[in-house]
C-alpha cells in the first residue's frame, strides 16, 4: 500500500513541475485593421488567447465606430484617438503593441507622435504596410479594380481623397513620388520622409523589440514585403526592394538600420493569406514578446489559466491534435 502514496507525490511533483511560474508581464494593446472592429470574433478571440498564454492582460483599442470609421476616418484623425493610452492606469508602467494591418500604422503614431504616453516596449506587427502600399486595400486585381485603381491614381493626393478614405493616407504611387510627398498626409510623416524628426526617430529606436512578421501568400497588400518595409523603387513597378536597400532604411529616417545593426528586429515570414495566422504561429512568434518583464514590479495573475493552457498543448501534441488552422481570417 506504500506504493500509492508514492505514486501520488510523484504525480503531484510532476504537476508542480509542469505548472508555469507566475510571469509579470506589462500589458498589451492590439490595433485591429481595416474593416474590422474589437467586437470582431476573430479579434477578441486572438486576444483573448495571447491574454491567456502569456500572463499578460490585453486590451483592444477601438478606432471610432469601428468598421466605418477604419476606412472613411482620415488617418491624421484615426491616430488621435488611441491617445487614451495616456489616460489607462493599467498602461502607466508600459505596454507592447500588436498591431495587425492597417493597425500597425495606428500603433506607429501612437508610438511617435503620442507626447506623454507611457513607454512601448516591444512591438509586434503582423502584416503592417509599413512602407505604404500600391493598391487599394481588398480591392483584387478584376477590371473593376484595375479602373478604381486607375481613377484613383489620377485623384488620390487630393485633399478630398485624403480626408474621406483612410487607405489614402498610405498609398505609395512609386511613379508618382513627387505628388505623393506633396499629397499624402499621413505616411510620409509616419516615416520621416520629408521633415527627419528627431523625436519621431529617438521613440522609435527606443523598442526593444520590432517583430515584423510577413504572411508569403499575402494579397492584400501590395507589395508583401512592406509588412518587413521592402517597397518598390522610386519610379519604377519592376522590382521590389528589400527593406536593407530602401533609402529609408540607408539614410535610417525612423531608425529602421539603429534598431537592425543592435539585433532588435525580427523579420519573420510565415504561410498564409492576409493575417491567416495560425494558434501555434502566434504562440512561437508572439508570446515570447509578451512575457517576462522584470522591470515592471509584480502583479498578480491568473496562472491557472497558462497551466491549463499548457496542458491542452501537451495533450494535443502527445494526441496528435494541432492548432495549425489559422484563427484570424479577416482581410483588413
Amino acid at each position: 500500500m506504500a506504493s500509492k502514496p508514492l505514486l501520488t507525490i510523484f504525480i503531484i511533483t510532476i504537476l508542480m513541475a509542469l505548472m508555469p511560474k507566475a510571469t509579470f508581464s506589462i500589458p498589451f494593446v492590439v490595433f485591429h485593421g481595416i474593416s474590422d472592429s474589437c467586437d470582431n470574433k476573430g479579434v477578441t478571440k486572438f486576444t483573448e488567447l495571447l491574454t491567456n498564454w502569456s500572463g499578460s492582460q490585453g486590451y483592444c483599442i477601438e478606432i471610432g465606430n469601428g468598421g466605418w470609421d477604419s476606412w472613411f476616418m482620415p488617418f491624421t484623425e484615426q491616430v488621435t484617438l488611441p491617445i487614451s493610452v495616456k489616460e489607462m492606469s493599467e498602461l502607466s508602467e508600459g505596454f507592447n503593441i500588436v498591431g495587425l494591418s492597417q493597425g500597425n500604422l495606428v500603433g506607429r503614431g501612437v508610438l511617435e507622435f503620442c507626447d506623454g504616453a507611457p513607454p512601448v516596449k516591444n512591438f509586434i506587427s503582423l502584416a503592417g504596410p509599413h512602407a505604404g502600399i500600391a493598391s487599394v486595400p481588398l480591392c483584387g486585381s478584376g477590371f473593376l479594380c484595375i479602373l478604381v485603381d486607375s481613377i484613383l491614381d489620377l485623384a488620390i493626393y487630393s485633399d478630398f481623397v485624403q480626408e474621406n478614405l483612410a487607405p489614402a493616407g498610405y498609398i505609395k504611387i512609386p511613379t508618382d513620388i513627387d505628388g505623393y510627398l506633396k499629397g499624402c498626409k499621413f505616411l510620409p510623416k509616419l516615416n520621416n520622409e520629408i521633415v527627419r524628426n528627431s523625436t519621431y526617430k529617438e521613440r522609435f529606436t527606443s523598442l526593444e523589440n520590432l517583430v515584423l512578421i510577413m504572411f508569403e501568400d499575402d494579397s492584400v497588400l501590395v507589395p508583401r514585403e512592406t509588412s518587413w518595409f521592402g517597397y518598390f523603387p522610386d519610379g519604377s513597378w519592376d522590382t521590389v526592394l528589400p527593406a536593407q536597400e530602401t533609402k529609408l532604411y540607408i539614410e535610417d529616417w525612423i531608425g529602421l538600420k539603429t534598431l537592425d545593426e543592435a539585433g532588435k528586429v525580427k523579420f519573420i515570414n510565415v504561410s498564409g493569406n492576409h493575417l491567416e495566422i495560425s494558434q501555434s504561429a502566434m504562440r512561437e512568434y508572439i508570446v515570447p514578446y509578451l512575457v517576462d518583464d522584470e522591470s515592471i514590479k509584480p502583479r498578480r495573475t491568473d496562472s491557472s489559466l497558462i497551466w491549463l493552457s499548457s496542458l491542452w498543448n501537451f495533450f494535443g501534441e502527445l494526441l496528435g491534435v494541432t492548432d495549425k488552422c489559422p484563427l484570424l481570417h479577416t482581410m483588413s
